[in-house]
């Protein structure tokens, strides 16, 4: 019987150092075990981001259940703050340390392991396509939606689709996502006239026109939460002046504040009230206020049903747990692929992700792989 051990392989990814947009071997090395299985395989590299399709089964032949991931990692940032070689895979009592551990060179691992394992002991009858991206962690405009271009180009179609994103916060089993939140930053600069702070009425100081609009935005309530969704947050997370003199008053100022928003609203909503604000603002004080916003995202939802409930269904078998339906946190590529197919995402603890020291347990490599495998077979049952 066919063993793909998922443990070594995420040992093999971690030794490609692919900090995003570095491919670093990781995709080659995917490619050549796919394609030693079965799998065809296409390079979907977009721009200077590298990406791959890979599909066991014929194209449009009955279901076909896809995985979704990637294999890009955020920097090491101080390598000296690592008590192991960020990209050494070592391994002390039964953990594993190094980047893209937890996010989520483990995740790929495990469904590429679990789909290879499974499509040679019992072959299905549909099709299992793998989404893999070497740009989550980056601007994410020539990734995931590269490959959905060249889904849509192809004729090719998940019917369903996993994310295998970390997604529980302590346990492994303990939640799943069906959803995420919307996500906008808005960039805010404020015009006035330079002058002598000894004569303030011959300038006009952009500083209180920042903070009384920073301060309206901040000190509003979004909303108070969906069926689904936590309520909308609003975040201040920079204000700005740049000015070293205490006897000038500046001629601008900057302002950035980021948006977590649910269903309730939408980037162009948000746009809308605040430009109101803005234009508010502008009139009362006479400082010119430009707004910049970029929507890195819109809120979405598959709602509970047949996808959750499989996923659902072989985490409680593998884990004893039967995973919250949460869509907490930032954004991912789930975010994308819902235009696509219904997505839900499920993957490790994700307790380390991004940190010095970044970490999994070898243990819950094998469990992910066990839960894929799982669903897998229930999908095709």
């Amino acid at each position: 019987m066919s063993h793909t051990d998922a443990a070594q392989l995420t040992a093999d990814l971690i030794r490609c150092p692919s900090v995003t947009p570095d491919e670093g071997g990781a995709l080659v090395l995917l490619e050549d075990l796919l394609s030693g299985a079965g799998f065809e395989c296409v390079r979907v590299d977009r721009g200077d981001v590298s990406n791959l399709f890979a599909r066991w089964g014929t194209k449009g032949h009955g279901k076909t259940f896809g995985f979704n991931g990637h294999t890009d990692v955020v920097p090491i940032g101080d390598a000296a703050a690592w008590s192991a070689d960020p990209f050494g895979a070592e391994i002390r009592d039964g953990i594993m340390f190094g980047r893209g551990t937890t996010d989520m060179k483990s995740g790929v691992a495990a469904f590429a392991a679990a789909a290879i394992d499974f499509v040679t002991k019992t072959p299905p009858d549909g099709a299992i396509v793998l989404t893999i991206t070497g740009d989550e962690e980056g601007d994410a405009v020539d990734g995931t939606t590269a490959l959905l271009d060249y889904l849509e180009a192809e004729d090719e179609k998940m019917s369903v689709c996993l994310v295998g994103e970390p997604t529980c916060p302590s346990e492994m089993g303990e939640m799943m996502k069906i959803g995420r939140r919307g996500s906008l930053t808005a960039y805010f600069t404020f015009s006035g006239k330079q002058g002598h702070s000894a004569y303030p009425h011959r300038a006009n100081n952009p500083l209180p026109a920042m903070a009384r609009l920073m301060d309206r935005m901040s000190s509003h309530k979004l909303d108070e939460g969906t069926d689904h969704f936590d309520a909308s947050t609003l975040a201040v997370v920079t204000m700005d002046t740049g000015n070293p003199a205490t006897n000038v008053i500046p001629a601008e100022c900057k302002a950035t504040l980021n948006i977590r928003f649910n269903d309730i609203h939408s980037g162009a909503s948000l746009t809308d009230w605040m430009q109101g604000l803005v234009n508010e603002t502008a009139a009362a004080t006479g400082v010119a206020i430009d707004m910049r916003v970029k929507v890195s995202g819109e809120s979405f939802i598959t709602p509970p049903g047949p996808l959750s409930d499989l996923v659902a269904t072989a985490v409680r078998a593998e884990t004893g747990r039967t995973p919250e339906l949460s869509t907490s946190g930032g954004t991912s590529d789930a975010r994308f692929v819902q235009h696509h197919c219904p997505v839900v995402e499920f993957g490790l603890v994700g307790k380390t992700m991004h940190q010095v020291d970044e970490n999994v347990p070898v243990a819950q490599i094998h469990q992910l792989k066990d839960i894929y495998t799982r669903i897998l077979a229930d999908y095709f049952a």
